[in-house]
């Protein structure tokens, strides 16, 4: 397209008169730059937003998503890949072969030596599919055959952002949009009074965990009201949810008109499609006024659900009270829901700071999929839980019998998924005898992503959205969906 036509479809004659020095540099600025920034954003903020379910382009399985992101590196030895003959080789160090050293991070690349590091929880086998649960895991057990673990996750970044931004945006360059915004942008909402994409952080009694940034629930160069709403985790969940004293709702939607007509004059004059996401949002957080303040109250909850979630259901901002409100919010039609949870980070003590992370996750885990099971949801929400890798084999630290640290691992790693026409019950891949590397059906972040758009009836090839001179998508140029777990 040439920069000068656009520029003149785009932009009227008043718009053109009031800002005419930018407008006129503009102007040389884009021809002279062709396919650069300038004319991409052009483009991009030139192309509409898409229309309720618009890429919806077969037949779906799931209405919505519940991502349960584990932040920090679950270890996929002490809790899903058993791996029972490493008990004779503790201690032993990990041959070269396996882990050559350029694949070690600089956290424990200047070690003398790399031991074998067995886990020291007993590991069983549990339901009709026989699944091998670390005994970290007491309540998923009792619903495991609602899951399909995946054991041959990999991925190529080796440090937590990028790893975590690889996950939530298909690369690890920040800037794209996150997973949540593109569903956002090719589905829509099924709720009016609330937003299509909602975020909730907690944090793990293990450790302190690793910063979250907002860009990894952000919009990305797609248009800013596909974006997530994070819902805080202490005090109101949403800022300014509430009327100040004195003002009453009559008197709120009178500023709201008046705003909204401001806005919407200077929208007329520019085409800015920033103050079209402006008037939106101020448009849904009214609305929100009335449908939040009864969501997150989760004491009308019967006591046996409060019971199945655990003792900090009710406690807002912990990692079961989120769970809890992910089922509301699914109830009441939100497309997305994305918990992180942190603290999985155990580079010097696994024994303790696993079963201390599991504590706080296992027991709402269970109850969530046990709850929306028999709410007749789970068919029709697709649930996953995983972080940004896995952890070593070997020992970062000294090693002793009841101490081992675990560094990070990006070539095999546990993730599963239940519900939205996922085939439960089953394992999927394979790992070597050290729980090293995939050899058996790898899954790349990008098979994720496109399993998890297919199954809301998305063709990840298909949901694109043109930005500095090219289409992008979730799973850049990659990405297979993994036919094998899910339901014919």
């Amino acid at each position: 397209m040439n920069p000068l036509e656009e520029f003149k479809r785009r932009h009227n004659r008043r718009a053109f008169l009031s800002g005419s020095t930018l407008g006129l540099g503009s102007i040389a600025a884009g021809t002279l730059l062709g396919d650069g920034n300038l004319v991409g954003a052009a483009e991009a903020n030139a192309l509409p937003a898409a229309d309720a379910s618009a890429f919806a382009t077969i037949a779906p399985k799931a209405k919505r998503v519940i991502y349960l992101f584990q932040s920090g590196g679950p270890s996929q030895m002490d809790l899903f890949d058993y791996k029972p003959e490493l008990a004779k080789r503790f201690g032993e160090e990990v041959p070269l072969s396996v882990y050559p050293a350029e694949r070690k991070t600089t956290m424990t690349s200047g070690q003398t030596s790399f031991p074998v590091a067995p886990s020291t929880f007993k590991f069983q086998q549990h339901g009709q599919s026989g699944i091998w649960l670390s005994e970290t895991l007491p309540h998923l057990a009792k619903v495991v055959d609602e899951i399909c673990v995946i054991k041959s996750m990999h991925t190529e970044a080796i440090n937590h952002d990028p790893a975590a931004t690889l996950f939530q945006t298909g690369s690890v360059i920040a800037g794209r949009p996150s997973m949540g915004a593109w569903v956002n942008y090719g589905l829509g909402t099924e709720n009016a009074n609330l937003p299509a994409f909602v975020a909730m952080t907690s944090n793990g009694s293990a450790k302190a965990g690793q910063p979250l940034y907002d860009r990894l629930w952000g919009a990305g160069f797609l248009p800013g009201r596909f974006q997530g709403v994070k819902f805080r985790g202490q005090g109101d969940p949403i800022l300014d949810l509430y009327n100040p004293a004195g003002m009453t709702r009559t008197q709120r939607r009178r500023m709201l008109d008046s705003v909204e007509k401001l806005n919407q004059d200077r929208a007329d004059q520019f085409n800015d499609p920033t103050i079209a996401t402006r008037i939106a949002q101020y448009e849904l957080a009214y609305r929100m006024q009335m449908s939040v303040p009864e969501l997150i109250d989760v004491n009308d909850e019967p006591q046996s659900v409060l019971d199945l979630y655990g003792p900090q259901a009710t406690q807002v901002g912990k990692y079961a009270y989120n769970c809890l409100l992910a089922r509301r919010l699914a109830e009441r039609g939100v497309r997305f829901i994305q918990l992180y949870h942190r603290g999985w980070d155990a580079h010097n003590n696994a024994p303790k700071q696993v079963p201390a992370q599991c504590r706080d996750t296992d027991q709402p885990t269970a109850a969530l999929l046990s709850d929306l099971k028999q709410r007749g949801m789970l068919d029709e929400t697709l649930v996953i839980w995983g972080g940004e890798f896995g952890r070593t084999v070997y020992c970062q630290g000294k090693l002793t019998d009841k101490v081992y640290g675990r560094d990070h691992h990006p070539n095999c790693f546990t993730y599963w998924m239940a519900g939205g026409g996922i085939r439960g019950g089953m394992t999927y891949g394979e790992t070597d005898e050290y729980s090293v590397n995939v050899v058996e059906k790898p899954v790349h972040v990008h098979d994720l992503q496109a399993t998890i758009l297919a199954q809301l009836g998305i063709d990840h090839e298909q949901l694109t959205y043109r930005y500095q001179g090219r289409y992008f998508r979730l799973t850049d140029v990659h990405g297979n969906v993994i036919g094998d777990i899910v339901r014919s």
